[in-house]
């Protein structure tokens, strides 16, 4: 009755995580009941718009919940504000609301897709770089900032178009070689890493020491203090296409990961659906690489959080994890931006989290079948 109460009280289950009670937190053996997962829904989307409310509050200028209702009531009926809440409004709907939004959606993203590569592949520790498309992102950004007289822009195309280029690498070395293709895209996906990573370093090398290269090293960190509408006008309808495809095939995910025999037994084609699906979560790493640069750890951590809490049936797993991604990355942003007076980069704050969190989650399930 005790473990059957935990199941489905996502408080008492999140309790459990910390306390380590290995016997509730084992993926294989449990996962949270009808009314348990409800409440875990519900409890997770409330923290999002709770968090973003929040964030909408969070940065060096000062806006009060009073002024941001005066914001919204002069953006819905027209009446004219003073000149101090003209400035702070500009500051909330060109700044802060895209950048907001922006950070959910390429934590949705990034997690989905992590969680997509760790059940395509059958490897707990996958993340979703794992096909060389970071790398790819990163060799065409850095590429597009050598270019005398390139813009901002041409650098997110660059890296949007060299991460799918690696992408396709990889799934062509692995057609070419024909065997074992789980294992020989993912050794693939290494010999692309290397490749683009190795041209990252030659344009390092080459670049200017004095604006270059501290660009091309900023941009690996990955930033949301370029966030704008645009951006948010990009990812949304994609990001968005894609994750809702993701969710759709969540079942096929879970045959996928038991291997191909078990899912041809069952009347699915593995190498469709696994094409398919690495293509849709590829194109969405490659769009939030390319827009906002490299964010570490996200893909990998957030999957292990969710699979922890509910257990690895993806029709579960999936939207949980797409609404912890969410929220992580937003809370990572907030602290981004707020814990020093000059902005850190994203990936500083993901790693300093995500690090010490993966390592208590491998000890307080040591031994559980957790990985």
């Amino acid at each position: 009755m005790a473990t059957e109460s935990i199941r489905n009280n996502p408080l008492k289950r999140i309790t459990a995580v910390f306390r380590g009670r290995r016997k509730v937190l084992d993926p294989h053996k449990t996962s949270l009941g009808r009314t348990g997962y409800r409440r875990l829904q519900y409890a997770t989307l409330t923290g999002l718009v709770l968090l973003a409310i929040l964030s909408l509050h969070t940065g060096r200028l000062d806006i009060s919940s009073e002024e941001i209702r005066s914001i919204l009531w002069s953006a819905g009926t027209g009446i004219p504000l003073d000149s101090e809440l003209l400035s702070k409004s500009l500051v909330f709907f060109q700044v802060r609301l895209p950048r907001c939004i922006l950070a959910i959606l390429v934590g949705m993203g990034l997690s989905a897709s992590g969680a997509v590569y760790q059940a395509l592949f059958r490897n707990p520790l996958v993340s979703p770089d794992i096909l060389g498309v970071a790398a790819g992102c990163t060799f065409g950004a850095a590429l597009a900032m050598v270019i005398p007289g390139s813009s901002f822009a041409l650098v997110r195309i660059f890296a949007f178009i060299f991460g799918l280029a690696a992408v396709f690498s990889a799934l062509g070395i692995a057609k070419a070689v024909g065997v074992k293709p789980i294992l020989i895209l993912v050794l693939a996906g290494m010999v692309v890493t290397s490749f683009f990573n190795a041209f990252v370093m030659i344009l390092k090398y080459m670049a200017d020491p004095y604006n270059q290269l501290p660009a091309i090293v900023f941009w690996t960190m990955g930033s949301f203090s370029r966030a704008a509408w645009k951006d948010v006008h990009t990812l949304f309808p994609l990001v968005g296409l894609g994750l809702v495809v993701i969710v759709m095939l969540r079942y096929r995910l879970n045959v996928l990961s038991l291997g191909d025999m078990q899912a041809k037994s069952l009347g699915i084609n593995p190498t469709m659906y696994r094409v398919v699906l690495i293509l849709i979560s590829s194109l969405i790493v490659a769009l939030t690489v390319a827009t906002c640069g490299q964010v570490c750890w996200i893909g990998l951590i957030i999957p292990h959080i969710a699979r922890t809490l509910v257990g690895p049936n993806h029709k579960q797993m999936l939207p949980i994890t797409i609404t912890l991604g969410g929220l992580f990355m937003l809370l990572a942003d907030d602290i981004a931006r707020s814990i020093t007076t000059a902005e850190l980069p994203i990936s500083i704050v993901t790693s300093l989290i995500g690090a010490p969190l993966f390592a208590f989650l491998l000890y307080k399930n040591r031994g559980s079948g957790w990985i």
